[in-house]
Parts: C-alpha cells; structure tokens; sequence
C-alpha cells in the first residue's frame, strides 16, 4: 500500500482540508438516478425486474422480487454454527446499546395554565438497505434490523442485491431471520431505493430508509429524502488513529488495513509523537496489499496536538491508544465512532461491540450521528391550552398581526370570547 509521511507543523484546518482532500470527490451520477427512479415509481415491479437483469444478475432472468418465508427459514438452518454465535452476540448487544439510547417517550411542560406534551413515537416502516457489490454484509442486516427493531418499528424490510444466481447471499438471508426483518427483498442499486420510498406491485413503501451502498445508492436516497426520511449521505469510509507512547505498531497496522479492506476512496490516517512508532507503521504498510486506499502518517509534537488534527478532520472513526492519547477521549467530539486502548480495535465496533457501524463519513461527524432508534422516531408536540388562553392571546396576536395574519390574531382572540375573557 502506498503511504506518504506528513508533518503537522501547521494549521490543523489547512492539514485536515489536505487530507480530505485525497479521496477525490465523487462523479455526479444524478442523471442517471433519476432516470431510474423515475422509470420505477412510473413501472414499478417492471422496472425493478429491468434493472435488476440489468445490473445484478448479469442478465440472468429473475422474476422473484420478494424473498419466500422458507427462503430465509432454509439459510438460517444452513448457516455456519460459528457465525451464527457471533451474529446472536452482535445482535444481543446492539440491541442492548440502541435500548439504551431510547429517549424518554413524553415530556410534560406544564406551564401555569397549559401544557405541552412532547410524545415520541416510532415510524410505522423502515427500510434498510444492505449493500451486496464488493461482499455481503449480514452486519449491516444486524446494524439496521436491530435498531429499527429496538426503535419500535412494527415493519422492517431489507433490501440486499442478488448475485449471477439471481438469489440473495444466504448469510445476509440468515441474519435477516435472526435479527427480525419482516419483509426482504431480491434488490439492489438506485432502483431498491426508488421502490422503497414510493412502492411498487410487489414493495411497500416505508417512511426511512437507512443504509450504506455505492455512490447511485446514495444518491438516489439524496433524490428521496424529500419524500422519506433517511440516515444519511454516506461516502467512503475513514479511520483516524492517534498513537501515543505504549502502543504496539502491529496492532495499529492491522486497525489501518483493516479498514482498507473497504477499498478505493477509503481514507487511514495514524498521527503519532512516536517516531519509531511511525517508522514501523510505515515498513507494514508498504509491503501490505494495495487495496486502492489511502494511507497517511503524521508526526505530531504530541498527542493534543493529534487531537486537534482529528478534531478538524471529524472522522468515522477515530482511536486513541497509548495512556496520553487515551486521557483525551473526554476532550474528542467529532467523530462518528470513538474507540478508546489498546484492544479497542475499530473492527469491534463493526461487528460486534454493540456500537452501530452506520456511522457519518466525509467529515459529517461535525454535525451528523451514528444510525440509533432517534433515526426511526418522530417527536411532535401535544398542546393543550388552558386556563391562560386569554393572556396567552393577548400576547401573541400583535406578533400575528405584525406579520400580516390577521386571521391568526382573530382565531386566538376568539377563544377569549368564547371563555367570556374578553
């Protein structure tokens, strides 16, 4: 893998900026999504068998869009024993963390004369999209299913590519069946995305759509949000690691190829103080496997000075190993998963740490937020007026009629009538 070594000498927005900078930015494909979409909201199942002759099958015809009952039952009792343990166990315990993020249902403000009551409710369905292209990922099933699940969502339908065989990877079937989904379906690309917003003969129609894919994925949820919620836009995945005295370089060396594994776009980034550390990191990485990501080692005076850099970078996921990168978890807020020591490798929280691994990229953990149960429930307020309805109308119908909405006004100042407040 080819890895160049920097020297943070500067300033850390600058250095950051440079670093995005070398994942290029990606080509547009709005034109041909849309087309897409547009061609599977018009022909609906049609389409989606097009497309998916098209684009997943490689030509082979499919005329099954839904995945049978028996199907997943059939790849549940198939599944490796081994792997079937490690998805339980992920499963356990990403429930556990998405339960454990639950927010408070009602809220009660209850002021002299009304209240407001601030109800949280689940969405009735979800989509997750788990994508299919480079290898199947029955994580992803357990990352989205699970957390819909915990979230409240009475229906949850997967949506994951099927290969030349025109059938779905039987692991990502299993762990459909293990994690809870209650509808799967045999598609993949811009065209499952379409299908799941606006519905076709064969796919209902969901109110959020969750879920990594390739750049038509994404964009195409881009093209929907307007009409269901989504999780976000998600781009190449990164990791940042920040090594200080105590760390053992083969670990850190395997975190950064680990994370590679994702392919071209993927951004790694170690800073360290260490410069033997450094030294290390970089013979490893030079005679590992050139998977199309790009690496980078950065010397930092020290470890603050890292966590300023990574602070500005805002990374999918940052790590902090040795004792003075460590003390400064308290300090890190920007990133989309922060993974604390030595044996915290970022690979546990894709898997099977009960983090979720739906996480922002492309810097957008400035402002953005891992996939948690908030991504499937709504909040709206109840308002019940009360005994103050005519001060609280005395107050506010000059502000409506400042603003032109003098029925506004009218309809508030009625209620003082109608209270014989007047």
């Amino acid at each position: 893998m080819q890895c160049e070594r920097l020297t943070a000498d500067g300033d850390p927005v600058a250095l950051a900026a440079r670093l995005r900078a070398l994942v290029p930015p990606a080509v547009s494909v709005s034109d041909p999504v849309a087309e897409i979409v547009g061609e599977v909201r018009s022909r609906g199942d049609a389409a989606l068998l097009d497309y998916t002759r098209r684009f997943d099958t490689g030509g082979a015809e499919s005329s099954v869009l839904e995945v049978p009952a028996a199907d997943l039952d059939a790849a549940l009792e198939r599944l490796d024993p081994d792997v079937r343990a490690g998805l339980e166990r992920a499963i356990d315990n990403v429930g556990a963390v998405a339960h454990a993020g639950m927010r408070q249902e009602i809220t009660v403000v209850d002021f002299d004369g009304h209240q407001v009551l601030l109800r949280e409710i689940a969405v009735r369905r979800a989509g997750i999209y788990v994508p299919g292209g480079r290898a199947p990922y029955p994580s992803t099933v357990v990352m989205g299913v699970v957390t819909a699940r915990v979230a409240g969502v009475a229906e949850i339908a997967v949506c994951a590519p099927p290969g030349t065989s025109g059938e779905v990877d039987p692991t990502v079937l299993a762990a459909c069946r293990l994690a809870g989904a209650t509808r799967v379906y045999a598609i993949g690309g811009a065209q499952a995305v379409a299908a799941l917003a606006y519905g076709t003969e064969t796919v209902e129609a969901v109110d959020v759509i969750v879920g990594p894919g390739n750049l038509y994925v994404q964009e195409a949820k881009r093209q929907v949000s307007g009409d269901v919620g989504i999780d976000g836009f998600a781009g190449p995945s990164d990791l940042f690691v920040i090594a200080a005295e105590g760390a053992v370089a083969g670990e850190i060396a395997l975190d950064l190829l680990a994370q590679a594994e994702h392919g071209p776009g993927t951004l790694v980034v170690a800073a360290s103080s260490v410069r033997e550390l450094l030294d290390e990191l970089s013979e490893h990485l030079a005679d590992a496997e050139d998977t199309g990501a790009v690496a980078r080692l950065i010397d930092v005076q020290d470890a603050r000075q890292g966590l300023h850099l990574a602070q500005e970078f805002a990374p999918e996921h940052l790590e902090l190993v040795g004792h003075d990168a460590e003390a400064l978890a308290p300090e890190s807020s920007r990133a989309g998963c922060l993974l604390v020591g030595s044996l915290s490798a970022t690979a546990f929280g894709d898997y099977i740490a009960g983090s979720n691994h739906i996480l922002p990229t492309g810097g957008a953990a400035r402002f953005s937020s891992g996939l948690s149960p908030a991504h499937f429930r709504r909040r709206f307020s109840e308002v019940r007026i009360g005994a103050d309805a005519a001060e609280l109308a005395r107050l506010a119908a000059p502000i409506a009629r400042a603003e032109g909405f003098e029925q506004h006004a009218r309809s508030m100042e009625a209620r003082i009538r109608d209270n014989g407040q007047a």
